[in-house]
């Protein structure tokens, strides 16, 4: 085990959470990485990571802890599981801080890209070659899209639907100067160089919540890295609560600026 904030690991001027990693395979084995953010998700990740595994598409997997109580990050489970490593945070920050700790993760273990799914069991893991072709071909920035054709979008809130189709995705597509459909999904995939890049920076502590979702398609786009996007499935259930860590108008309320922000360029770093 070691700490995530080690000072030999990561390049200067890095801000990356401080942690614990769990290394359950030492050999990596893969060009690229999945790295699933989780807090308390329970039979949903764990039936994510199975099903994961049972396509036996020869990729490693990250988790990132953002702090479960709930037994699901138990280490022995996710060996089992195929997991190759846990990355536990112990500082500050929700999702963004989560992403920052596991792109600094891969980027150190010299994986060429990082592909980002949810935890929370919606999104289903069989589109994870679309992403890896993707990448192979080019691609810097690949975002996971139920909107383009092959995609589906099953039992999504029709007040999720109609603020992703009337606002959220038409402002980053404007913004970005590139037409996006799905923004506000976290099925995505990122080439080592759009990461690395100093004029994109996302290792930085601004990014704290949710501002990388946002920040990360427009400024991608605006820098004229290669962006696409594939067909993905995202399915909420039928009924009962939705699995989600975004509750409440406060919350939504927060989305929205976030993406102001991120869509007029407060979150540029100040290079050439």
């Amino acid at each position: 085990m070691s700490d995530t904030n080690a000072p030999d690991r990561h390049p200067a001027g890095w801000a990356v959470p401080a942690g614990d990693v769990h290394v359950l395979e030492s050999e990596r084995g893969s060009r690229y990485c999945v790295l699933i953010p989780v807090i308390n998700e329970g039979e949903r990740i764990l039936g994510q990571l199975g099903r994961l595994r049972d396509h036996g598409f020869g990729i490693d997997v990250v988790v990132v802890d953002g702090g479960s109580t709930d037994g699901s990050t138990d280490l022995d489970v996710l060996r089992g599981l195929g997991v190759r490593a846990l990355l536990v945070k112990r500082d500050a920050g929700k999702l963004s801080a989560q992403l920052r700790m596991g792109f600094a993760f891969a980027l150190a273990e010299g994986y060429d890209g990082v592909i980002t799914v949810d935890g929370n069991g919606k999104d289903d893991v069989a589109a994870i070659p679309r992403f890896v072709a993707a990448l192979d071909a080019g691609a810097d920035f690949v975002q996971g899209s139920r909107y383009v054709p092959g995609g589906q979008a099953i039992n999504t809130p029709r007040e999720r639907h109609l603020a992703i189709k009337l606002f959220h995705a038409p402002v980053t597509s404007l913004a970005a100067r590139h037409r996006f459909t799905d923004t506000t999904n976290g099925f995505r995939g990122h080439s080592r160089a759009l990461l690395q890049d100093p004029r994109v920076a996302p290792m930085r502590a601004v990014f704290d919540t949710y501002e990388l979702l946002a920040y990360l398609p427009i400024r991608a786009a605006r820098l004229g890295f290669a962006c696409t996007e594939v067909p993905v499935t995202r399915a909420y259930p039928p009924a009962g609560d939705i699995p989600t860590k975004i509750h409440g108008r406060s919350a939504q309320l927060d989305l929205v600026k976030i993406l102001g922000r991120a869509a007029t360029g407060r979150y540029d770093p100040e290079v050439a």
